[in-house]
């Protein structure tokens, strides 16, 4: 978390000049992602997020980090305004910045997309392109790692039980499986497309078998 800490302060000292305002926020940030409830939509996937981010070649790399800190600031998997809620905690806070209010909006708007993946999105739009190509990044992660995050996942709906959690998770895996274009991003897409599918295959036969 010290790590974590350090780099919020870097991304937000020049924006929000009053360091107690700063640091109330992480804390409230730091304690929204190591709620009980969470397995996968922790810190740990934020700072999965940021060392990808943070050495891409964006336009607006300010932005883009933002919208990795706020993305998943609310998280009920019961719900379905998540990452409206989300983006309102981001503008917020950021309603206290110096970060013009386009940019504000900006933020916002990368954080509501991530609501469905595949959804039509700007073809050149690169920042968002890049910001929804590393939030689906874990599918194409390691076998185990990526075990690990359905296991995360289903923990996180462990009040849903396997009778219907188990044909709502196939039908989300199978719709990405069949898009054409999972990740939006050349140099992602040759790094992760073909594991990605190879993982979705492999938890759609899973459930199919009768679970993970």
């Amino acid at each position: 978390m010290t790590d974590l800490a350090a780099r919020w302060h870097r991304l937000t000292a020049s924006l929000v000049p009053d360091a107690a305002r700063r640091e109330a926020e992480i804390q409230r940030l730091s304690a929204a992602y190591q709620a009980p409830t969470r397995h996968y939509h922790t810190l740990q996937h934020i700072e999965n997020l940021l060392d990808r981010v943070e050495t891409a070649d964006l336009q607006d790399p300010v932005v883009v980090q933002l919208a990795v800190w706020y993305h998943d600031a609310v998280y009920n998997a019961l719900k379905s305004d998540n990452e409206a809620r989300s983006a309102a905690e981001a503008l917020a806070f950021l309603q206290h910045s110096d970060l013009e209010p386009t940019r504000q909006q900006r933020v916002a708007l990368l954080i509501e997309r991530t609501a469905d993946h595949t959804q039509p999105q700007p073809p050149n739009d690169a920042d968002l392109l890049f910001f929804l190509d590393a939030d689906l990044s874990i599918l194409g992660a390691p076998e185990a790692d990526y075990w690990a995050y359905a296991r995360q996942v289903r923990q996180e709906y462990r009040l849903v039980p396997d009778l219907l959690y188990r044909p709502g998770r196939r039908k989300v895996l199978a719709n990405m499986l069949a898009a054409p274009v999972l990740f939006r991003t050349p140099a992602l897409r040759a790094e992760l497309d073909a594991a990605a599918r190879r993982n979705l295959q492999a938890e759609i036969d899973a459930w199919d078998r009768g679970g993970l």
